[in-house]
């Protein structure tokens, strides 16, 4: 017979199995758990715990309810300050584990229901579950791992539904299709495909039943060599009785019809042979598994623009199989800049064939994400050129090195990078500048610190060279560094305005949101991190410019205790997984939205680190504030 205990500890063990790490726990330790857990009731506004009542005799797991955890006495750097905590978490670890008083006071936000485990059974409880002695050990970087399983598994899925040859022709059209009449001249039809970016054109009749094709690869023999009127209508030219395929025959039923007939595009129809659309053999490749070496390998052979921007295409696509695979938001960020930097450095030398530069010896470098190797997949161009005359006439080499500059952000344009808004660009002569001017610059910039001095530093600071002479940059970067860490009123006015935005935490509700009930995770969330990271780098002489190495380099350097380290990092890195995730799935390239999150669409776990994440950005803050007295 089952008595009214144990149907307590079944409701227990029930609830808790929703949240981690209770979810991972084995059925010894739950059970253990449950056996001992009594459920209390804490009315609004009522004190929980706080440092008044000493050594924490219970550990405490809200059931129903907020409780707000607010820092008691003079702020330490290891605590936080304020914080909401939900149904489902947990305090305080800290303090029960090391056997202390609480340094925050609990209070509960509304009337709450918490399950209280003694400290005794806490501490055994440690002693039994490797998970949850991981939990309390490594907080976040458990709860990151978890989140990180269940992006896999969705990726997975999604990539796996991406990547099979069985998928129906008609499921991979996704825009109406383009065609013209027979009778339509030559030169409208191609005016269309350069409009439309299209490497073929379709004829149609008047019922959409197509007749023929034209294709990039008939243009050479059929209309450029025999100098064809392209006022002549484009039936004269095209390929008759086109290949065609119902839009419910597979993607692998194209494959072999295209490597049966040596074509490259197939016409697709639906049940009445009217035009769907169109699937090329670039499509098909696409369904398949494209790894970082043939990618490489495409940008490294690529002769022309239109290769580069397939390869663009393919380095999206790259990114969702590695998510699909559990890589990190770090690894990952750095497969997107090694390739987009490859992909950079190509388009380059294609338009050095194009551009006399003999006698002049430049840099290309990046600045921004791309100069931090944090490149998502939304990402504007910031660049420019550190150059060196030598025999060349100055002024003449900066009006070549120009006319070159523009023509490569031109096609980086075309490849899927915008061009900057801001004309953070190196065809702007502001930014093709000699070593000694980018010095004086820099200089400028430090010995005066105004608003708009401080934006540039955020900028252009984080450099690194693409192509060219690295050594150039290395020697620019150890004059900074030590120009920077000897004015100590320019480090404390990049301190204050690295202050301006605060991590959205609600003292309420769990995130505060913008007026579209979202959050900006680039402005409320990465550069947090970034922005601390780099006056920890400027003032600790740190030459890298990325800003996980930053942290753990001038973290190490200023003694910050190394799991303190790592949960900085983890957060930052779980705040990079969630841009990602956002922009590879819903957005393109620059879309309006495409750095923003709705908390509330987020999975509870999901919501937790993101959570924890913008509390280590505010632990970073706070060390700032005090390194600074701000």
């Amino acid at each position: 017979m089952t008595t009214a205990a144990q149907v307590l500890a079944g409701a227990s063990t029930d609830f808790l199995k929703r949240f981690s790490p209770f979810d991972q726990m084995q059925p010894e330790a739950l059970e253990f758990l449950g056996e001992r857990l009594l459920l209390s009731h804490f009315a609004k506004g009522s004190a929980i715990l706080s440092p008044e009542m000493g050594q924490p005799r219970h550990f405490f797991i809200i059931q129903r309810g907020k409780v707000q955890a607010s820092q008691a006495g003079n702020v330490a750097v290891t605590e936080y300050a304020t914080m909401t905590l939900s149904p489902g978490e947990c305090f305080p670890i800290g303090a029960i584990s090391a056997g202390r008083a609480s340094t925050n006071n609990y209070v509960a936000l509304e009337d709450t229901f918490c399950y209280q485990l003694p400290a005794r059974d806490f501490m055994e409880l440690m002693r039994i579950s490797p998970e949850f002695h991981v939990f309390c050990t490594q907080y976040i970087a458990s709860l990151l791992n978890q989140s990180r399983q269940q992006l896999q598994t969705t990726f997975s899925q999604r990539a796996a539904e991406q990547q099979t040859m069985t998928t129906p022709l008609g499921a991979l059209i996704k825009h109406e299709p383009i065609c013209v009449t027979p009778d339509t001249p030559l030169r409208k039809a191609l005016e269309t495909m350069a409009e439309q970016r299209i490497g073929c054109m379709v004829i149609a009749d008047e019922e959409m039943k197509p007749v023929g094709i034209l294709t990039q690869s008939d243009l050479l023999p059929r209309v450029v060599l025999p100098e064809f009127d392209l006022s002549r209508p484009i039936s004269e030219v095209m390929t008759s009785k086109p290949h065609v395929l119902s839009a419910t025959a597979t993607a692998y039923d194209a494959a072999l019809e295209m490597a049966t007939h040596a074509v490259r595009h197939l016409l697709v129809v639906d049940s009445m042979e009217r035009l769907k659309g169109v699937v090329s053999e670039r499509d098909l490749f696409t369904l398949q598994r494209i790894g970082l070496r043939q990618i490489r390998a495409s940008i490294e052979g690529a002769e022309d623009i239109d290769s580069l921007q397939r390869a663009s295409q393919d380095i999206r696509q790259l990114a969702l199989n590695l998510i699909a695979q559990g890589i990190g938001a770090e690894q990952l960020t750095h497969f997107i800049s090694a390739l987009n930097d490859a992909l950079t450095r190509r388009i380059i030398i294609l338009e050095l064939d194009r551009h006399d530069l003999a006698g002049i010896a430049f840099s290309w470098v990046a600045f921004g994400s791309e100069g931090r190797h944090e490149q998502t997949l939304s990402t504007d161009q910031d660049n420019g050129i550190i150059y060196d005359p030598k025999d060349s006439n100055k002024d003449e080499a900066k009006t070549r090195l120009l006319a070159f500059a523009k023509d490569v952000n031109k096609a980086l344009d075309a490849c899927g990078f915008p061009l900057c808004k801001g004309n953070i660009m190196a065809s702007n002569p502001d930014l093709c500048l000699t070593r000694e001017e980018w010095e004086r610059r820099f200089g400028a910039w430090i010995r005066q610190p105004d608003p708009q001095a401080l934006l540039n530093a955020s900028i252009f600071f984080d450099f690194r060279v693409l192509y060219g002479n690295e050594k150039i940059a290395d020697e620019l970067r150890r004059w900074l560094n030590n120009a920077a860490k000897g004015n100590s009123a320019f480090l404390r006015m990049m301190a204050h305005n690295a202050l301006q935005v605060t991590p959205p935490l609600g003292r309420i509700r769990d995130f505060v949101v913008e007026d579209d009930g979202m959050i900006d995770l680039k402005k409320s969330g990465a550069r947090l991190f970034v922005d601390v990271a780099r006056i920890f780098a400027l003032r600790s002489e740190v030459e890298s410019s990325s800003t996980v190495q930053r942290l753990r380099q001038a973290g190490q350097k200023s003694g910050m205790p190394a799991d303190e380290l790592d949960a900085m990092i983890e957060g930052f890195h779980f705040i990079q997984l969630l841009r990602l995730r956002s922009q590879h799935l819903e957005t393109e390239h620059d879309a309006p939205g495409d750095n923003k999150v709705h908390p509330d669409r987020l999975n509870e776990l999901d919501r937790r680190i993101l959570k924890e994440a913008f509390r280590q950005a505010r632990k970073l803050q706070l060390r700032l504030k005090l390194d600074y007295q701000l």
